[in-house]
């Protein structure tokens, strides 16, 4: 079993150590290759300008992070074109469908790019340039793989001229046009050499033999070798154990949010939330599953009080089976002595009469942060979006205080834990302001908070969410609120997240956190707005578009009739944004 993704850079541990263990089966299956190259590989993923091509890695690894192969591709905006650097097993791994499913990714994302076609340097198969027969057997299998998916030698050209006089068994230059029929021109294929030559080899070349290798190119258009090994344009299936980590969305679901169920009439944060959203996403081929971690409790208490997280677990698991307890005396005057009674007390953690208690809420809450957690891990491993689908929600719970639902700050624990790999962006697109994350993070600059909700006047938790709230000390100007009115319909609504994902950008982080609310749609019970299917498709696009690691985890959305329809529809556009060729990556 093994997983393909992307290494983007050398910022993250899981990322230098994959890089590091690709630079060691560069030593050992390349040995012809000079140790500077080997070097300089994660300086080719952070740099693009000073090596005039963008360098991407994939690397095939287990779920303990053992590289098993790796392909390097890179790629020419400027020219329109890839050429495959590098690809390749570590040892001993040939023969288990790792090199076949690495080159079908790195065609899906040539294609993804928009070129003219994948090229790359193949040693030749034919005796007239390659004497040594066991080598001739090798590179024969070789291209009769290539051959499978229509990629064949380029012909009636200079390329395989040696550099050095004497050099034996020269490379082909290889043409996959990914299963496109348009020929390939002459003066295409000459800027493609050109800059193959200039960029890889200008410092070792000859004087002239560039020239000489780009004037050869006559044939317009550009002929290929016909395929010797196969029928053309047959491309090989692979019903191996691989998958792209990095292009699909990591699923992670509370297994214990069905206990807190709370049956009292009018309470509508109720389990079947969860299985309406799953029946919505559940046919969209794009989500894969993972079974929540256990993380321990100082993460939550890295963003909530101690004492209110000891008092939660504490108030829990002394109640009796049965009605819940709701806070109904709140020290406005004395907040420093507590009531000594745990049901009286909770009004001293509460911002509202109807949140309840009881003896599955730390349980459930627990939950939804290692759930979150765990979709935030999954970044760090290589996943670029991950959705923690869970219930009780979170962004109303404060940093001493639990209310509208939530007890724990779940995306809040999430964005504090990611923190420590990079500046983090919290987007909250929830109908409600997310008042607890805003306190959390109300005095940091490393993790910008943004909400769009509506407005305070209007809507719950009627206190906080006002557009002068910017933050305070370090975190002034990392707070922005874009409070709007009642009526809000799905074009307003975008021009509003668009002003919001330009401050993201602005922000430069290296992950968003998305707590994901679908109280916006039309007939929400508990919001005012009219997003339909087509207003969350849309949205998903442009928060895909940013095409950063993300998180999403779900907030509000009580209207049971739409809200796997929503969902749908939102992932969808999120998904197919963030794998298009409009992306433009950093």
């Amino acid at each position: 079993m093994f997983r393909i993704h992307k290494v983007y850079d050398d910022s993250l541990p899981s990322e230098r150590e994959a890089i590091a263990q690709v630079q060691d089966i560069l030593r050992t299956e390349f040995r012809g290759l000079h140790e500077c190259d080997i070097v300089k590989l994660p300086h080719t993923l952070r740099n693009p300008f000073k090596y005039r091509f963008r360098s991407i890695l994939f690397v095939a690894d287990d779920s303990h992070g053992n590289v098993k192969g790796f392909a390097v591709l890179l790629h020419a905006p400027d020219i329109g074109f890839c050429f495959l650097d590098y690809v390749s097993a570590g040892r001993g791994m040939s023969g288990g469908g790792i090199g076949g499913a690495l080159y079908e990714r790195v065609r899906d994302e040539a294609r993804i790019l928009g070129t003219m076609g994948l090229f790359f340097e193949a040693l030749a198969d034919d005796q007239k340039f390659c004497s040594d027969k066991t080598l001739i057997r090798q590179n024969r299998s070789r291209m009769r793989f290539y051959e499978r998916y229509g990629a064949r030698p380029i012909i009636n050209t200079a390329y395989e001229t040696p550099m050095v006089e004497g050099d034996k068994c020269p490379p082909y230059l290889v043409y996959d046009p990914l299963g496109r029929d348009a020929p390939l021109s002459a003066e295409s294929l000459r800027k493609v050499v050109r800059a193959i030559l200039e960029r890889k080899y200008g410092s070792c070349s000859p004087p002239g033999y560039i020239d000489m290798v780009v004037n050869s190119i006559r044939d317009d258009p550009v002929g290929v070798r016909p395929p010797r090994y196969a029928v053309a344009g047959q491309a090989a299936i692979r019903k191996g154990a691989g998958w792209c980590i990095d292009r699909c969305i990591g699923l992670v679901i509370n297994d214990r949010h069905e206990i807190h169920h709370v049956r009292e009439r009018g309470y509508v944060e109720a389990p079947v939330r969860i299985s309406s959203i799953l029946k919505g996403i559940e046919s969209l081929d794009i989500f894969e599953k993972k079974k929540p971690r256990h993380y321990p409790e100082k993460l939550i208490k890295k963003v909530h009080d101690a004492e209110f997280v000891e008092y939660l677990k504490r108030m829990c698991s002394r109640l009796e089976k049965g009605p819940s307890v709701y806070p109904y005396v709140f020290p406005v005057r004395n907040t420093t002595r507590p009531p000594h009674d745990l049901p009286i007390r909770a009004g001293y953690y509460c911002i509202d009469t109807f949140t309840p208690l009881n003896r599955n809420a730390y349980i459930a809450a627990k939950r939804s942060v290692d759930c979150a957690l765990t979709a935030a891990a999954m970044l760090l491993e290589g996943y670029r979006l991950t959705y923690a689908l869970v219930r009780p929600p979170g962004h109303h719970a404060e940093w001493k205080a639990f209310g509208g639902f939530c007890y724990f700050n779940s995306a809040s624990v999430a964005a504090d834990f990611l923190s420590a790999h990079g500046k983090v962006a919290v987007l909250d697109i929830d109908y409600h302001h997310g008042n607890g994350t805003q306190e959390i993070f109300y005095e940091r600059s490393d993790v910008l908070t943004i909400s769009i909700h509506g407005a305070p006047d209007i809507a719950y938790p009627y206190f906080s969410g006002f557009r002068d709230e910017r933050g305070r000390g370090a975190g002034q100007g990392y707070n922005v609120n874009y409070p709007l009115r009642e009526d809000i319909g799905g074009e307003e609504y975008r021009k509003v997240l668009s002003k919001a994902l330009r401050k993201v950008v602005r922000f430069r982080p290296k992950f968003l956190v998305l707590p994901f609310g679908l109280d916006t749609a039309k007939a929400d019970p508990t919001g005012t707005w009219s997003l339909t299917e087509k207003d969350f498709e849309a949205n998903g696009r442009l928060i895909g578009a940013l095409h950063l690691p993300t998180v999403i985890v779900q907030e509000g959305g009580y209207r049971i009739r739409s809200l796997g329809a929503n969902a749908r529809h939102f992932f969808i556009g999120l998904w197919e944004s963030a794998c298009s060729r409009m992306i433009k990556e950093s």
